[in-house]
């Protein structure tokens, strides 16, 4: 067993512990969670400087494109940054699994547990099967074409069979490159198995632009791939609310950036029986669109919230210290209790493992990590994360 003593410990389940001990066993399992007055001395205490709290959780990862770092234009715009990822996502299968298995690496150092990944290719699983960490795996559905909804799901389901028994999901991509055929299989679909939703919402303005008029950046993208759609017919309203009644109400369901999503977005989404979570990951949107989500919008609003990485095409660092830095830049309101749970029980949450992660409660093994160099409370540039098991 090991004792672990902090300035503080956020258990995020309960308040913060002032010289708070974490005990736990050798597989990282909470033995006990208490102050230095209650402590009963049994095994040796190792005093921390700074504050303990819970493992990681990402929701929102690609793993598979780790070996794009660095060679994508910032600030571009999400339209020429998909351009440029179907032109470079294509590799030497060598180099992409080592790209991947860095990028793991690089995971399990910043104190992330769990991991929610975008799956669109089979070549992680030998990453995975050797990792540290808990993955879920999304098996993204793309076909904006009616006609090709059946060959597409098809295709999604044979690439999960791959990842079987390992957990797994279908998965729409994105309003702009789901038909409502492919929506309406997936719906039918979770109706049978469940089965976690993670999708690419709003983005961009182009994405409600192309939903209300059928204008903007996509409707270009759509001619430049040679799609033809004609099929299409706006509905004079933002994308979320135009795809959120193709979604089951039978699944957790997550959706991933928001950049553009506004409150008459949000208070749509109260309209539905349905258990929605939101991601963040404002150092992609910063990457790709130079822009944040209007996150305040969000607080209070009865719907949990977490926080994603995105790949490293889109970010430098697999971070969510690196994440909960840049939202309490931008939105000093936001405090460091409220972003932990972003950071660690609302994901876990998500993926359907808070009875092991996400908290540090007896019983579990949510992992332990150490923040230094914070301001009182306050995230600084100087705050670090170090994972201790």
């Amino acid at each position: 067993m090991k004792s672990f003593r902090a300035d503080y410990v956020f258990p995020v389940c309960a308040d913060p512990i002032k010289n708070g001990i974490v005990t736990v066993d050798d597989a990282g399992k909470i033995i006990s969670v208490t102050d230095q007055n209650t402590y009963q001395p049994d095994v040796p205490v190792e005093h921390l400087s700074g504050v303990l709290c819970p493992g990681f959780v990402n929701t929102h990862c690609h793993l598979e494109l780790s070996h794009l770092r660095g060679k994508l234009g910032r600030r571009t715009g999400l339209v020429d940054f998909i351009k440029n990822i179907q032109k470079q996502r294509a590799g030497d299968d060598q180099l992409v699994l080592d790209a991947a298995y860095a990028a793991d690496n690089e995971l399990y150092e910043n104190g992330i547990v769990a991991v929610g990944d975008i799956s669109n290719t089979a070549i992680s699983i030998p990453v995975k099967d050797a990792s540290k960490l808990y993955y879920h795996n999304f098996v993204e559905t793309f076909s904006f074409q009616p006609a090709q909804a059946e060959t597409a799901f098809r295709k999604a389901l044979d690439l999960l069979a791959q990842f079987k028994p390992r957990p797994g999901s279908i998965t729409p991509h994105a309003p702009y490159s789901v038909s409502k055929e492919l929506f309406k299989l997936i719906k039918n679909y979770c109706a049978d198995h469940e089965n976690l939703i993670s999708m690419h919402n709003q983005e961009c303005e182009d994405e409600n632009k192309f939903y209300r008029y059928k204008q903007g950046g996509f409707v270009e993208l759509y001619t430049a791939f040679g799609l033809d759609i004609r099929h299409f017919k706006p509905l004079a309203r933002n994308s979320l609310q135009s795809v959120i009644p193709l979604l089951s109400n039978k699944q957790r369901i997550l959706l991933v950036h928001n950049t553009c999503t506004n409150l008459k977005d949000i208070y749509f989404l109260k309209r539905f029986d349905q258990e929605v979570y939101w991601c963040f990951c404002p150092n992609a949107n910063l990457y790709i669109e130079d822009k944040l989500p209007k996150v305040e919008l969000f607080v209070g609003q009865g719907f949990e919230i977490t926080l994603g990485t995105d790949s490293l095409a889109s970010n430098d660092k697999l971070c969510i210290l690196s994440e909960m830095r840049t939202l309490q830049q931008n939105f000093p309101a936001l405090s460091t209790p409220r972003l932990l749970e972003w950071a660690t029980i609302n994901g876990a949450k998500f993926l359907g493992i808070d009875d092991e992660k996400g908290s540090i409660e007896v019983g579990k093994t949510p992992g332990l990590n150490l923040l230094t160099g914070l301001d009182g409370f306050k995230i600084t540039p100087e705050t670090k994360v170090k994972r201790l098991i």
